[in-house]
């Protein structure tokens, strides 16, 4: 187990969805040198007993899990929007509730600090992939990008006051579980901007919530593509939200928004966000799962070079 230096994990994200036995989808991992791990959203019921034997072998540790985990029993596959705290549908609520709660309990379980939690979106037509689409033609200086992210953001704030409220309910509903199990409740960043919560709403929701657990998870691939579409400063706003800071996902971005690559194959100056990743965070490698083991490799010595 690593002792020293600044410790990396590795969602299973990566391997979850070739193994049928937990014990040797731990390994792979650990032969790439690192001995922390992320349970992913699409970690299956068959895989637990293996990783379980790891944890208590001593040869793993699981320092924070993504909602939702293990999958749902009767779900299709994994997915972190299965359910959503922000739905306007009471029934997806109560499920996103019902789901995160065991979550969090299984999180306690195999000794995770954190749950990631995807908030979701509000219910709007998805101006972002069209805005996308023109980034990708060089095209987001154009009257057209103008207009359609101008329509984005009214709408957006027309229609997203119900759904915070919806948002905070759920967030109040599932304190008293986050109070059981001592594990923090942390809302990711995503790349569009009909994804909620926005870094605003993100920062009034964490000033209200943080005393009682609730926490903020950066994706830095997200941030990124949110500032390639013009949507933030990407920099200016984990400086923001570091006091809430639980932790990071890990993984680069091909302009404008191609993201789940890792250094140094993409655009983003990892040095300079070396002042945000120290400290007592979890900090998650999260590469696409075809991503071959070496690259990974590369990128770990990259980003210990980069944030040593």
């Amino acid at each position: 187990m690593a002792r020293f230096g600044m410790i990396f994990g590795l969602t299973t994200r990566w391997n979850a969805g070739r193994h049928t036995d937990g014990e040797k989808m731990i390994g792979e991992i650990l032969d790439l040198g690192v001995d922390h791990v992320e349970l992913g959203y699409d970690l299956r019921i068959d895989l637990v007993p293996g990783v379980q034997t790891m944890l208590k072998a001593g040869k793993v540790k699981a320092d924070s899990v993504h909602n939702f985990c293990p999958v749902p029993v009767g779900a299709p596959r994994g997915h972190p929007e299965l359910f959503t705290l922000a739905s306007s549908d009471p029934r997806v609520r109560e499920g996103a509730v019902h789901h995160t709660s065991k979550t969090l309990r299984f999180a306690a379980g195999v000794g995770a600090k954190v749950v990631i939690v995807h908030a979701g979106n509000v219910e709007m037509p998805r101006i972002s992939a069209d805005l996308r689409a023109l980034c990708e033609k060089g095209e987001q200086d154009s009257p057209q990008y103008g207009k359609l992210k101008l329509k984005l953001q009214v709408t957006r704030e027309k229609k997203v006051g119900k759904q915070l409220d919806y948002l905070r309910q759920g967030i109040e509903q599932l304190l008293p579980v986050v109070a059981e199990t001592g594990v923090k409740l942390a809302l990711e960043n995503l790349p569009t901007w009909e994804a909620m919560p926005t870094e605003l709403e993100m920062e009034e929701l964490c000033r209200q919530y943080a005393p009682q657990g609730l926490r903020y998870w950066h994706d830095i691939g997200h941030g990124q593509v949110r500032q390639n579409l013009g949507f933030i400063n990407h920099e200016r706003w984990i400086e923001r939200l570091q006091p809430y800071l639980a932790g990071m996902h890990i993984h680069d971005v091909i302009p404008p928004a191609m993201d789940h690559v890792l250094p140094p194959h993409g655009q983003v100056n990892f040095g300079s966000l070396k002042r945000f990743a120290k400290g007592d965070i979890v900090r998650v490698i999260e590469p696409a799962p075809q991503t071959p083991g070496e690259v990974i490799v590369e990128a770990l010595d990259l980003l210990r070079k980069a944030w040593a």
